[in-house]
């Protein structure tokens, strides 16, 4: 059975292989699907890492996503697939909420949440198919806008590289709380320890200056402004 088209295949609990096993910091790592799902859900750009010409690279890019595959740009990956269609590919999605200040530098550290997707993707060649994995990477970035901006065009479409990935095989990590040295003896030096939060906010829209005056932005844009981008940390 096709695990990229049938969601059933999906278990509740993220399978545990060679690739996705926590070898560090187990207490860290997570086994639950809706882990994995919130991470993808709370952003939306991720680093494909892929080998090319026989040189590794990471490139940043904007995916989607629905119930059993990430949907990516991949122009660069597109290029490797061409050249070793089984070629296997890692994408990773990490949030940074904060850092562990401890008393000791040793015990600093990062609260993070962060996915790593192993897998062989696919270049989506029917075009009913990448307007729908295009939709949803729209839809995923800026709600709304798929609906209010003009589509592609055959030509654009032909001209896009959309690559799918199976999201059966994926490994989770999150770190989240106070640092780990408040009972051990650095804690009688008498110093501040704590965490350090970090939040991001969308900004207020910013028109394009050819725009005719007294366009304003529609009602999705406009909700976005000062609103966080990355959901609210464990």
């Amino acid at each position: 059975m096709d695990q990229r088209s049938d969601p059933s295949v999906l278990p509740a609990e993220l399978p545990v292989t060679d690739r996705t096993r926590h070898r560090r910091l187990r207490e860290q790592g997570s086994l639950e699907r809706a882990d994995l799902e919130a991470i993808l859900d709370a952003g939306f750009v991720c680093h494909l890492g892929v080998v090319v010409d026989g040189h590794p690279m990471v490139v940043p890019t904007v995916y989607g996503r629905d119930d059993t595959q990430l949907f990516l740009h991949g122009s660069v990956a597109g290029r490797s697939l061409a050249a070793d269609p089984e070629a296997s590919v890692c994408v990773t999605v990490t949030h940074v909420d904060g850092l562990i200040l401890a008393r000791s530098v040793f015990e600093h550290g990062v609260n993070y949440r962060s996915a790593m997707i192993h897998g062989v993707p696919r270049k989506v060649t029917d075009p009913e198919e990448k307007l729908r994995g295009l939709r949803l990477l729209t839809e995923h970035v800026t709600p709304g806008q798929w609906d209010y901006a003009r589509r592609p065009s055959r030509k654009e479409l032909a001209a896009t590289t959309l690559l799918a990935l199976s999201l059966a095989e994926a490994s989770v990590k999150i770190s989240a709380g106070p640092p780990g040295d408040g009972e051990g003896p650095d804690a009688e030096r008498g110093i501040w320890a704590g965490n350090l939060p970090l939040v991001s906010r969308w900004g207020t829209p910013v028109p394009d200056p050819l725009l005719p005056a007294g366009t304003a932005p529609p009602p999705h844009i406009e909700r976005r402004g000062g609103a966080r981008h990355a959901g609210a940390p464990r």
